[in-house]
């Protein structure tokens, strides 16, 4: 991608989230070194996405400490926030289907370019900035293992007729434009054949060995990753993922 990404070491100790109907998660503590592939593993409903946005700094832990690249939590947020992206969060990285994957990447590369880059990135020529687009997301669909020539209209497929591994995949594709530290991932298993999620792990563990550290949500976690279980609690998921577009 353009050269290895310092990946962000995670650290969480007694971290808790507790909103208006109750506890989303709490008594979160775990260790994760640059480069780990953290699972958070519990079934649907038990804070897993709440735990997942508070660790990318886009919610406000109530309790406890976390530490994401060095920046503490929930002090910068700010920081966590801009060395982090997401990706296939429902409410927070939805896709357009009407709009086609290469308009998804340009848009994407657009906003990396004017909110994401430094001023002297703006500042060069327009032919060298093109180039740069162009290579940002040549390596980000190389990363993400999407081969926009095996889509129905290649890059002009809608996102309405991808599969839904395929739209995985692009969630995944434009969370890597930035070149983040730290990548989580929502719904990593969902809905998913065997064979779709064997795939789905095996790249989300290539994406860690090149350096970014992936936190992934998932029913089922594989062995060889930092699993961090979530447990049933007065769950308020839903409402709290939502509110965090606020």
């Amino acid at each position: 991608m353009g050269g290895t990404v310092a990946g962000a070491g995670v650290a969480a100790l007694g971290l808790g989230l507790k909103g208006p109907r109750g506890w989303a998660f709490r008594e979160v503590s775990f260790e994760a070194e640059p480069g780990s592939l953290i699972t958070i593993e519990g079934p649907s409903g038990t804070g897993r996405t709440c735990l997942l946005l508070a660790l990318t700094g886009r919610m406000k832990p109530t309790e406890g400490t976390a530490t994401v690249g060095g920046s503490a939590l929930p002090k910068r947020m700010a920081a966590v926030r801009r060395a982090s992206a997401v990706a296939h969060v429902p409410g927070v990285t939805d896709l357009d289907p009407a709009l086609t994957v290469a308009e998804h990447l340009h848009e994407r590369a657009l906003l990396q370019r004017r909110f994401g880059d430094s001023l002297r990135g703006l500042l060069r020529p327009r032919a060298e900035r093109r180039s740069e687009e162009r290579l940002r997301i040549d390596a980000a669909l190389t990363a993400a293992g999407l081969d926009l020539a095996s889509l129905p209209k290649g890059a002009r497929t809608a996102v309405r007729d991808l599969e839904r591994v395929e739209a995985l995949r692009l969630s995944l594709a434009l969370a890597l434009i930035g070149r983040p530290r730290l990548l989580g991932v929502d719904d990593t298993d969902l809905k998913l054949s065997d064979a779709e999620r064997a795939d789905i792990w095996a790249l989300l563990k290539s994406v860690a060995e090149a350096g970014t550290t992936v936190v992934a949500v998932c029913s089922e976690a594989p062995d060889g990753t930092v699993k961090v279980p979530t447990r049933v609690t007065d769950e308020i998921e839903g409402k709290e993922t939502a509110d965090a577009l606020a």
